[in-house]
């Protein structure tokens, strides 16, 4: 089936193409029902769009297969709890178009269609395609007696008292119609989505995605008070069922729908021809992010509509129309400011403060700027990015998301920079405590020089602590570790202090945590006795939890391995010393040289952990943390009858009769350890052609060194 998905329609056999027809059908099928019936898309309009072209694709190559298709379908079918309504007229979707080409292609086939010349006159409104949910009234003399969603196009749901709540619909009428049916989509802006989700987060539900999924989910509530709390709004721009015409054209309709009352987008415009909509799409593109709502395209349609009455419609789709989508994942925004955020190891972070857009279904706000080289335009090794152009605050930048991570910048629009933008200059000062900010050589990035007086460092140190990977204690998160951090009467500013969490409790003469909002007898309880449940912790989480710079998981089971126990861990960096030997060969003392000889640790890890047991403040929170812990030590399985079992032993040069990884691997299999590098400690040096500085070292030290051969047969093969 992945090969079908890779293979190109016009080389497809019939029988591959009814399996990817019928691949694409069911992902189309889903998708629509998770979007329109659940209001809970599963997967980006790009994705969906790309589906459904290539299942259209295949159609028009295999006619056969369209019978039956979800391309014939619009909508989905309903969700249970609304009375059904059948529309009138039916609500269709629209065409899309992905490019220019496309847009261009639209007034050709229309001109074609209807038999036009080139140059003949044939004027397009354009106006933002909103992102919200469909949503069709009926007025009868000029009263609103019906409100009903799109559901499958033939058959909504019926939405009455849910629509009478939101204010940008009117109740009554003056001037319309008899009967009135007017189209349009509910929406949510951008400043109300972001007061909901708050109002969300206080009461302990879960916030919405984005403003899509909350304006569908409030419109379709069963109780219409839940609507009527919910700060929904309303833009006109179609019709259907009418008593008598209101206009000639189409901008004619749309102002005549604001003049009886109706909210419409006043982007909207008259348009000359291709080159002009095109334009306008750009226009409206570069405004995205300052309008204060989701769109995520441009709607084109014949102004005319006597001809938009001869061009009628395709079984889904109008003739006259086409949605101008925009391209996946990339939105245009402001920035705002640049904000400094202080981790856990003191690197001074960069986030861009963007005026919210959406992005990809995502409603982004932030986006990280890595570091001062990447704000000023070029790399860690002074080489120009985005061809040398600096990011400075009032900017109008690009956003992307890539695979659904941290939005980041993609350009910037060097047209529209402020005359006033100054270049971003990065700090030297922590803004957290004040101290001075270095950036090594061969860093890129700048860090506090505060350690733990840093309050940011401490408190991001502590929830690494206490993160999955870590300890891991149940009711202790990265939310209740801010909390605690900033408590006056029972702090946790240090791991110990979490240990002894519940002995400072009891003591306290004063309000005690059972007590406190947000809490009671039984999570106080239960936090209690979860922190006691990871006093036994195994060797490789400690480690991982201290929170050292360059250990991450990977490192913390290293050491662990090689180690044993916290005792011996503990002892051999306290006693390893990079700098002893000075001149001498090899640098360093023993269990320096030791550390670095552990395969997978190098100098600059190495280094990181031996200073962190070297600094007086870090070594007393480490030490004031053991004295609360059973730490479990790592149970080594230890081949016996070996040669090679308790040995150390290390690999250099090509081996030829096996790789690398399988030569480690038999070798612990084994019970040897490999080392990644060679030392006074080392037992076996196993060397290939090629082998070079390891096996002077190895000849300087006297260690035992073999060839491939050698050791299989030592190993027996």
């Amino acid at each position: 089936m992945a090969d079908l998905a890779e293979l190109a329609v016009s080389k497809m056999a019939p029988e591959q193409a009814a399996a990817e027809w019928q691949r694409l059908a069911e992902a189309v099928t889903r998708a629509n029902r998770s979007y329109h019936t659940e209001d809970a898309p599963e997967i980006t309009d790009a994705d969906y769009d790309a589906l459904k072209r290539r299942l259209a694709e295949i159609e028009a190559r295999f006619p056969a297969l369209a019978a039956g298709s979800p391309t014939q379908e619009v909508g989905a079918p309903l969700a249970e709890g609304f009375a059904k309504v059948r529309h009138e007229i039916r609500m269709l979707s629209l065409e899309n178009a992905f490019s220019e080409d496309e847009v261009t292609d639209f007034d050709t086939r229309i001109r074609r269609y209807l038999n036009l010349a080139p140059d003949a006159p044939l004027p397009f409104t354009a106006e933002p395609k909103i992102d919200g949910l469909s949503l069709s009234l009926r007025y009868e003399g000029g009263k609103l007696v019906q409100a009903a969603t799109r559901g499958d196009g033939e058959m909504g749901e019926n939405v009455t008292a849910n629509a009478a709540t939101i204010a940008d619909i009117p109740q009554t009428l003056t001037g319309a119609p008899e009967i009135l049916e007017v189209r349009g989509e509910v929406y949510m802006s951008h400043a109300d989505f972001a007061a909901l989700n708050a109002r969300q987060l206080e009461a302990g539900a879960k916030p919405f995605a984005n403003p899509r999924n909350a304006a569908a989910g409030s419109l379709r509530q069963l109780d219409a008070a839940i609507t009527a709390a919910r700060p929904l709004r309303f833009f006109a721009y179609s019709w259907g069922a009418l008593s008598e015409p209101l206009a000639a054209t189409q901008l004619g309709a749309i102002r005549r729908l604001t003049e009886l009352g109706f909210s419409t987008n006043p982007l909207t415009v008259l348009c000359d021809g291709p080159a002009a909509l095109i334009a306008q799409y750009r226009s409206i593109e570069a405004e995205r992010a300052t309008l204060g709502y989701d769109i995520d395209g441009v709607v084109y349609k014949v102004d005319n509509l006597a001809l938009q009455a001869r061009l009628s419609f395709r079984s889904t789709t109008p003739r006259w129309a086409i949605a101008h989508k925009f391209a996946a994942e990339l939105a245009w925004t402001r920035l705002e400011a640049i904000d400094i955020q202080v981790g856990r190891t003191g690197a001074l972070s960069p986030v861009a403060r963007l005026t919210p857009v959406t992005v990809g279904g995502v409603v982004v706000s932030n986006a990280t700027l890595h570091n001062e080289d990447y704000i000023a335009g070029r790399d860690s090794a002074g080489q120009p990015i985005r061809e040398g152009r600096d990011i400075r605050i009032g900017d109008w930048v690009q956003i992307y998301r890539a695979g659904d991570v941290i939005p980041k910048i993609a350009d910037i629009d060097l047209s529209r920079r402020p005359e006033d933008a100054q270049p971003y200059s990065f700090p030297t000062i922590c803004p957290e405590c004040g101290s001075e900010a270095l950036r090594d050589e061969g860093d890129s990035v700048r860090r506090c020089s505060g350690g733990m007086a840093c309050p940011a460092q401490a408190v991001e140190k502590l929830k690494h602590f206490v993160s999955r990977a870590a300890f891991d204690i149940e009711g202790l998160g990265a939310k209740q570790i801010e909390a605690f951090f900033h408590d006056t009467l029972l702090p946790i500013r240090a791991p110990a202090d979490i240990f002894t969490l519940a002995e400072r409790d009891a003591a306290s003469p004063l309000q005690k945590l059972k007590n406190r909002e947000g809490w009671g007898e039984r999570s106080a309880t239960n936090l209690f006795r979860a922190i006691d449940e990871k006093r036994q912790i195994p060797l490789n989480r400690l480690i991982f939890a201290l929170g050292i710079r360059h250990v991450g998981e990977t490192g913390a089971s290293l050491l662990a391995a090689h180690y044993g126990t916290w005792a011996a861990f503990e002892a051999a960096m306290t006693a390893a010393d990079p700098a002893a030997g000075e001149g001498a060969k090899p640098k360093g003392n023993p269990e320096w040289q030791d550390l670095i000889a552990i395969d997978g640790v190098g100098p600059v890890l190495a280094a990181s952990v031996v200073t962190s047991f070297h600094q007086p403040a870090e070594r007393a929170a480490i030490d004031a943390l053991a004295a609360h812990l059973d730490v479990q030590p790592v149970i080594r399985r230890v081949a016996t009858g070996s040669p090679v079992a308790g040995k150390i032993v290390v690999f250099t040069g090509t081996l030829e009769r096996m790789t690398r990884a399988e030569a480690k691997a038999r070798a612990e299999a084994l019970g040897a350890k490999v080392a990644g590098s060679v030392s006074a400690k080392t037992d076996i040096l196993v060397a290939g052609p090629g082998a070079g500085s390891k096996a002077s070292k190895a000849a300087d030290l006297g260690v035992e060194v073999i060839n491939e051969d050698a050791w299989l047969a030592l190993i027996g093969g």
